[in-house]
């Protein structure tokens, strides 16, 4: 029986610009191809499999690598064990000329993602702007990536999720609400385009993780114990503390994250009827339960406001590259930059790099579902 892989393979790293020497580097067609031998291993169908891949793919070449092979046990683990299905399509429950609610009818995650942005996409080609509200979905990877879908299309995309309960809202002692991430982008000149993808939290529960395996302190501003009370031990907070929302606690600007959390929440969960809050799985030890989790996607269409919006957008963006940097710092970035250097990196490699750790757990995946272990270019 398979268990849920729900905690980082050993070794991932979050986005790094740099390589090691011992990474591995593989071609993104590979990546591509072993997701897909892996999902249709335990019965997912070829469509639904090749949605899961892109997204993976576009994780792993962004840099956002807890998102991407990372936890492909995550959903192999799902479809085995039936809490997610394949064999259903999402469902569009209401709409209107901009509006439109869907059922992810308990899907992967990417293709109900998926339906949901091209919906918004179509609604704002058509009267300007477009948003959906999705009940019964899944874990979809980075919520950039639909964004990013709507940007490339000349369009400005949103994107949320809510997640398992992980962060504790300000003054608590107790974890409520998600890592509940907002993506925004926007388009740029030449494909340039903004792309802010963040957590409402300060980090995710995985590098907590991390700092454990490494027998590393956290830093200030992560996490909380079981009292509510900032720790710098990583075992605290996985044990029955939690995460802190973005900017830390109360005296920092905490409230403000947990404001933004609590703001996704309601255009997921309870704009949708989904699961939210509390209610939503546990991160862990919840295998068996359905997740129900809400999305939130729009698109807006530039062209129906003041023109020129991308010229404008790609000045402010070289105002902002062009500060000067504080003493220390090399250069001053906006969002997406650091995305775009790891996408030249994957490009001048011919390859995504992987530690050799992610590896070696990919290759015992591989073997229990008995198929071709990935290849690598070194």
């Amino acid at each position: 029986m398979l268990q849920r892989a729900r905690q980082v393979f050993l070794g991932a790293r979050a986005f790094s610009s740099s390589t090691r020497s011992t990474d591995v580097v593989v071609l993104s067609e590979e990546v591509r191809s072993f997701v897909r031998r892996c999902m249709i291993a335990v019965g997912t169908r070829t469509d639904h499999a090749e949605s899961l891949a892109e997204l993976l793919v576009v994780a792993d070449e962004r840099g956002h690598y807890s998102h991407g092979l990372n936890r492909l046990g995550m959903y192999v683990s799902d479809v085995f064990s039936k809490t997610t299905r394949t064999d259903t399509e999402p469902k569009i429950v209401k709409h209107t000329p901009a509006t439109a609610f869907i059922d992810g009818r308990n899907a992967l995650g990417p293709v109900v993602g998926k339906v949901c942005i091209d919906t918004a996409i179509n609604k704002a080609k058509s009267v300007g702007v477009g948003w959906v509200a999705c009940t019964n979905s899944n874990h979809y990877g980075i919520a950039g990536w639909y964004a990013i879908r709507a940007a490339d299309q000349g369009l400005i995309g949103m994107s949320f999720t809510n997640t398992s309960p992980l962060t504790v809202p300000t003054r608590s002692r107790e974890a409520v609400l998600g890592t509940n991430p907002i993506a925004v982008a926007a388009p740029g000149k030449d494909g340039d385009h903004f792309v802010l993808d963040m957590a409402t939290s300060t980090v995710s529960i995985g590098k907590v993780e991390v700092n454990l395996r490494k027998g590393m302190a956290i830093p200030s501003g992560w996490g909380v114990n079981s009292k509510g009370v900032e720790t710098h031990k990583p075992q605290a907070v996985l044990s029955d503390g939690g995460l802190l929302p973005v900017g830390g606690t109360e005296i920092s600007g905490g409230y403000k994250g947990y404001g933004l959390a609590t703001m996704v929440e309601m255009f997921c969960g309870i704009l949708a009827g989904a699961s939210y809050g509390p209610h939503v799985r546990k991160w862990m030890g919840d295998d068996d339960k359905i997740a129900n989790l809400g999305q939130c996607f729009v698109a807006v269409n530039p062209n129906m406001f003041a023109s020129g919006f991308s010229d404008r957008l790609a000045d402010l963006m070289t105002i902002l590259r062009n500060l000067p940097p504080a003493d220390g710092e090399t250069d001053v970035m906006v969002a997406g930059d650091p995305e775009r250097q790891h996408l030249e990196k994957v490009k001048q490699l011919g390859g995504i790099p992987y530690h050799p750790a992610v590896i070696a757990a990919l290759d015992t995946l591989a073997d229990e579902q008995q198929v071709a272990r990935i290849k690598s270019q070194n």
